[in-house]
């Protein structure tokens, strides 16, 4: 972070592509998928230029520029490096056990500046939610205009070229019907980046997905929440919250998409849901997708916590026996994008740790990145494995928290409530995520 602060300023016009450069700006503020990257297009040097910027920060070591600025002369008193690695100013050379505890130092602060990064674009994601739900009384189309805001941020974080990961934060920011509707939202885009909609598809998926119980402001609190002790007339006014939902789109002016999300969030495949009772011919898309996604993250984060399922757990029932609830290729596809065992399971590895799994990119959904209990290194210390790099090392088995011994668990600290964002996949090297 230091090092940050001292990167020189320069021009917005003297820009060019190969600079590694960091905006100063909120993540919303901006269209790139990270607030620090290598410029690599004359399309972003554009793109950069309109942001009403004079200045940026820049970092000319990681830059990459066909000419460079002028280096500085060498001491040619200065002794030369040798394979132990660089000299320091005592003109000593690091150990190879130096070396490597600095290596991990490095890697440990990326992964950590990840993660900040990661939980900073989740909060303001939190904040622009509950400003849209705090409109929607007061001001409909004004609350309409914020949700198509917020799913636009989204997309232009996650409509970039290569993979992106799904990724564990530390907590679930704020109550939990913002942390639903949130979760809902990025997952449903994933799914349907994975199924290649376009951009105007993903704006109503990305609406639809916010809003989808939006009619709960309208339904007493104790009735919000599905309960298998609701009496017949409580059940009816739970499910009330769709057509209240409906209502409430059509005096936004949501565009159809949304709205039919909105109206058949909770209808199954089947026929078997609410209200309407149709098929899954009669669904929209976006419906279906979102169907789907609510349902897995209700059986992760339901009202009462105890009764919560891992995300494997999840996934598992949801193939078992919801099989006729659902689109089955699109069930199928969401498996494969969350992995066998999604962000927040835990887990014990073939050499018989136990670990949490923080981390998955849905091209190689076997070979997640994991937290893993280690007792030679300190918890503030671990750093995140990727299987995928170590193939004689994967996954046992998916048990739960409470069956993990105490020193696992308060190690690995499994969240209580799961919340999820994504990021783009890193390859440099000590960019490890978390």
């Amino acid at each position: 972070m230091q090092e940050r602060a001292n990167d020189p300023l320069i021009d917005v016009n003297q820009l060019t592509v190969g600079m590694f450069i960091h905006l100063d700006l909120g993540w919303m503020s901006h269209p790139f998928p990270l607030s620090s990257f290598k410029i690599v297009s004359t399309d972003q040097l554009l793109t950069l230029r309109r942001l009403g910027l004079t200045q940026v920060r820049w970092s000319p070591a990681k830059s990459d520029l066909a000419t460079q600025p002028n280096p500085a002369p060498l001491d040619e008193a200065a002794p030369a490096s040798t394979a132990g690695g660089d000299p320091r100013a005592d003109g000593t050379v690091p150990t190879p056990e130096e070396l490597a505890r600095e290596a991990h130092r490095s890697a440990l602060a990326a992964q950590r500046e990840a993660l900040r990064l990661c939980e900073q674009q989740y909060g303001e994601a939190t904040d622009a939610f509950r400003g849209v739900m705090d409109q929607v009384a007061s001001d409909p189309h004004q609350a309409r205009k914020q949700a198509e805001g917020l799913t636009a941020a989204l997309l232009d974080k996650m409509l970039v070229e290569g993979d992106l990961n799904m990724r564990l934060l530390n907590e679930a920011a704020g109550d939990r019907s913002t942390a639903h509707a949130l979760n809902v939202c990025i997952v449903a885009l994933l799914l349907g980046r994975s199924f290649g909609l376009g951009r105007d598809e993903m704006m109503d998926l990305g609406v639809g997905a916010l809003l989808h119980d939006v009619g709960k402001l309208e339904v007493a609190a104790r009735l919000r929440h599905r309960d298998e002790s609701f009496t017949s007339a409580e059940t009816q006014a739970y499910q009330q919250h769709v057509a209240k939902g409906v209502a409430i789109g059509q005096a936004m002016g949501l565009a159809p998409g949304p709205l039919l999300i909105v109206a058949q969030h909770h209808e199954h495949a089947d026929g078997t849901g609410f209200p309407q009772r149709i098929n899954m011919d009669r669904m929209s898309t976006g419906a279906r997708i979102v169907a789907l996604v609510n349902r897995f993250d209700g059986l992760c984060n339901p009202l009462i916590t105890s009764k919560a399922m891992t995300p494997h757990e999840a996934l598992s029932l949801m193939f078992a026996q919801g099989r006729n609830r659902f689109d089955a290729t699109m069930l199928n596809a969401f498996i494969r994008m969350m992995g066998v065992y999604p962000p927040g399971s835990t887990v014990q590895l073939t050499d018989d740790r136990y670990a949490l799994v923080v981390s998955v990119n849905s091209a190689r959904p076997l070979k997640p990145r994991v937290m893993v209990h280690d007792l030679k290194v300190a918890k503030e210390e671990a750093l995140i494995l990727n299987l995928e790099d170590m193939p004689d090392l994967g996954i046992r088995r998916s048990l739960k928290p409470q069956f993990l011994p105490r020193a696992a668990l308060d190690y690995l600290s499994p969240r209580a409530r799961i919340a999820y964002f994504f990021d783009a996949v890193s390859t440099g090297p000590g960019e490890l995520t978390a």
